[in-house]
């Protein structure tokens, strides 16, 4: 398969190169992932396991991996948790079983996006090109906040390094979903946001993300919250407000 007629200019900022790897035990996926991927401008490594995948990190950085659920040994969900610990690496789930709980679970595990297989080479083409502008957005931002240090509710958070730290001066992983959402709270606090509304802040316009998408990633940030609000005696940090969407408590200020 080969392009048809001129891509757009913002297509191309995502054909430059970009380093994909691709985890799926069935050497014929990785092999049509891997040829039409190519044909489209990337850089493809295709391995089929977690172990070979954990060697590929080492050789060299991706931009974005597409991994299988249904592997072999170490299954997807349990490399997704690894990957998403480590954090930095968006990450697009693939699953011959295509039920709302399995998107949900992986989506809730740090997975940017979730296609069921057999899937349209086009419409991973299409979704692959969508998380890596949202990712580029994010990398493109974060010089204009470097640097940037702030306080809530005991919590301190580097904008610049994207660390996280909490009361006990731990510091907490989030995933690239979980920190994008962080920053559109912090950046409008004691404010109600609808889901729209963050979908657009953490997400950009271009996403195709859904509103249970925000509500699995608010309920995965708060869990990470709740220890701190509870440390500080305040409220809940992120309050849920019944049929407009979220509130950011806690007052923010500069370090």
């Amino acid at each position: 398969m080969t392009l048809q007629g001129a891509p757009c200019a913002d297509m191309l900022a995502v054909m430059d190169g970009s380093r994909i790897l691709v985890v799926d035990d069935d050497a014929d996926i990785r092999t049509l992932l891997s040829d039409f991927l190519e044909q489209h401008g990337f850089a493809v490594t295709a391995v089929p396991d977690g172990a070979r995948m954990d060697e590929a990190l080492a050789a060299q950085d991706f931009d974005i991996a597409v991994l299988d659920v249904m592997m072999p040994g170490e299954d997807g969900l349990s490399i997704l948790r690894r990957l998403s610990a480590r954090g930095g690496l968006p990450v697009i789930m693939l699953s011959a079983i295509g039920s709302d709980i399995d998107r949900i679970v992986g989506l809730e595990m740090g997975a940017e996006d979730y296609l069921p297989k057999p899937c349209n080479p086009r419409e991973l083409l299409a979704r692959v090109r969508t998380v890596l502008r949202r990712h580029r957005r994010q990398v493109a931002q974060t010089p204009e906040a470097h640097g940037k240090r702030l306080r809530f509710a005991g919590w301190q958070v580097d904008m610049g390094a994207r660390l996280l730290t909490d009361p006990e001066n731990v510091v907490v992983t989030l995933t690239d979903g979980e920190f994008r959402l962080l920053r559109a709270f912090i950046e409008h606090p004691r404010r109600v946001l609808s889901r729209d509304q963050l979908l657009d802040y953490s997400a950009g316009s271009e996403s195709d993300s859904y509103d249970r998408a925000i509500d699995v990633q608010v309920s995965r940030l708060r869990r990470k919250l709740e220890r701190g609000a509870r440390a500080e005696g305040t409220d809940e940090l992120v309050r849920t407000i019944r049929n407009e969407g979220y509130m950011f408590t806690a007052e923010v200020r500069p370090v």
